[in-house]
């Protein structure tokens, strides 16, 4: 399923893997953090608050940083798919006891 938000595919995931390797690698190297994200983002033409989220949840996803995962992330949006079909079709279940009730009920309507 095609997202809706242009937003959410606009990088390849290549990209976005070499980006947070350049940062993670030149704050390895300069022991300074101090405007990697910044210079980098310019040095490949991306958004310097893109390329700061994607190592924020490359840190959550290694371990370094407290924050739910990726893949933790992926399940409960998947749960939470899950969760308004069941309450859609629970609804909708409802809907048709009363109907189907109403109509097998003998007493005369008024």
């Amino acid at each position: 399923m095609e997202s809706t938000r242009a937003s959410q595919k606009r990088y390849p995931p290549e990209l976005k893997e070499r980006a947070v390797r350049m940062v993670t690698e030149t704050i390895a190297t300069e022991g300074n953090s101090f405007g990697v994200i910044t210079r980098i983002a310019r040095q490949l033409g991306i958004g310097s608050e893109s390329l700061r989220n994607w190592v924020r949840q490359a840190e959550i996803d290694t371990g370094t940083k407290a924050g739910t995962t990726s893949i933790e992330a992926g399940r409960i949006t998947e749960l939470e798919r899950e969760n308004r079909e069941l309450r859609r079709a629970n609804e909708i279940l409802r809907s048709a006891s009363i109907f189907f009730a109403g109509e097998l009920d003998p007493r005369p309507k008024r």
